[in-house]
């Protein structure tokens, strides 16, 4: 026998492919939400930049916080920033007359919002750490397995020479290495991924504080 993929995979025992054929589709949903990922916090991120710019711009005009809140915002390109701010702004729209009250009413509504938008921005990591964590395990079920078939063939033959037990041994040492073939990507992509998600959640809550500060200083009465 030689040991390559497809000699050792007409060698497996149907356990043991069907263990392959789990970390498979492990590894390409990992891959899947990896890449989404990257994608989709791209383009968050680029709108949200634009979505800054353009409030800051409107705030610092004559109309201030008002022109803001009356401005038609493209609501579906705004980015995470965009909806959380864009919240508050409702929020103001409609608050009560009071200071105070207004300035905790707008602080409600972009911490709620905020919450949301870290959820959305986290949405497929728990798939990652799930692959990164439960893969490595599944391999060594193969490896198991693959001993036993090993130990079978032993018993079978009568002998235990190596040739005897080699296609069991190289069978499990296979499902080990795809394990962590599987395992080792998805945390690294895990602990990137969520990086980034706790960055820009650091982001979100400058911002509303930033925010909520040029509300409390626009209701404030005027000397």
């Amino acid at each position: 026998m030689q040991f390559t993929l497809g000699e050792l995979w007409q060698h497996m025992g149907l356990f043991a492919r069907l263990v392959v054929g789990v970390m498979g589709i492990m590894s390409i949903a990992s891959l899947f939400v990896m890449g989404e990922r990257l994608v989709f916090f791209m383009r968050m991120s680029g709108e949200s930049r634009a979505f800054a710019a353009k409030v800051a711009n409107l705030i610092q005009g004559e109309g201030g916080l008002s022109a803001a809140a009356n401005a038609n915002l493209e609501r579906g390109k705004v980015g995470y920033l965009g909806r959380v701010i864009g919240a508050g702004l409702s929020a103001f729209k409609t608050a009560p007359k009071h200071p105070d009250l207004a300035t905790e009413s707008v602080a409600r509504a972009l911490e709620r919002q905020a919450s949301r938008e870290v959820q959305t921005l986290k949405r497929g990591l728990g798939l990652l750490a799930t692959v990164g964590s439960t893969a490595p395990f599944v391999g060594l079920l193969g490896t198991v397995m693959g001993i036993v078939t090993a130990f079978q063939q032993m018993a079978a033959s009568g002998s235990g020479g190596l040739g005897t037990v080699s296609a069991g041994i190289a069978e499990a040492l296979v499902t080990t290495a795809f394990g962590l073939l599987v395992a080792i990507p998805a945390v690294m992509g895990f602990n990137f991924l969520q990086g980034w998600v706790d960055g820009r959640a650091v982001d979100i809550a400058e911002s509303s504080n930033e925010f909520l500060d040029v509300v409390s200083r626009s209701l404030q009465p005027k000397a």
